[in-house]
């Protein structure tokens, strides 16, 4: 599998407030790249910090983009995958409708009352590691499902647990000219951090769109 993790950061390296709401920091040239990397892939991952506080979609905005995947014998939309250890994923969330095919990566200690619930709205569910998602074990069985190019849109707890597992082919970063701060803001990698053994990175491409700067790295 392949694993393309794509983010908006300020440029102070932060993804949203210290409210963790969702925060404007990319412009539409951005918003139509982010869209073209969706439609290219075969899901789009996130974590439930991000279900929570974004109650994201996560499908094609662009209908000539979604033919094309029809063209090609792919669903309209790429299926979406949600990382969530205690199975927090709301039943109503938007993520969780019949637009696309959805999978919840979760643990042994996911309440089975909260599964059903959202294996009847239609989620599959991988269940890998005992008391946290095993991300290379969750990603073997979506592997199997014939998910080979998976992109990850966040948050930095995720962001981390992947470059943590080794598990990363390419990081893109959009910076934006603007400043958030707070010490308790979500960054582009949180979770325990790095003290040792940090990962390399190979920066492939600059370029400048919507005011900012566009950072493709190779992992």
């Amino acid at each position: 599998m392949h694993v393309v993790v794509n983010a908006a950061t300020s440029a102070d390296g932060k993804l949203s407030s210290r409210r963790r709401e969702q925060v404007a920091i990319s412009g539409p040239a951005d918003f139509d790249r982010v869209n073209a990397l969706r439609a290219e892939s075969d899901a789009v991952m996130v974590g439930v910090g991000t279900v929570l506080a974004d109650d994201p979609h996560l499908t094609l905005d662009d209908p000539e983009r979604v033919a094309a995947r029809e063209e090609r014998g792919d669903p309209p939309h790429p299926a979406r995958v949600i990382a969530d250890s205690a199975a927090r994923t709301p039943p109503d969330a938007r993520i969780v409708d019949d637009a696309a095919r959805t999978y919840l990566l979760t643990s042994e200690r996911a309440p089975p009352e909260r599964l059903d619930a959202l294996v009847e709205r239609g989620v599959e569910v991988v269940t890998a590691g005992d008391e946290r998602v095993a991300l290379p074990d969750a990603l073997s069985a979506l592997a199997v499902e014939g998910i080979d190019r998976l992109m990850v849109e966040g948050g930095g707890e995720l962001i981390f647990s992947l470059f943590e597992a080794g598990l990363v082919d390419e990081l893109s970063v959009f910076v934006g000219p603007s400043i958030i701060g707070g010490h308790d803001a979500p960054t582009l990698a949180d979770g325990e951090g790095f003290v040792e053994g940090f990962p390399d990175l190979s920066l492939e491409s600059v370029e400048r769109i919507d005011g900012g700067v566009l950072l493709r790295w190779r992992a």
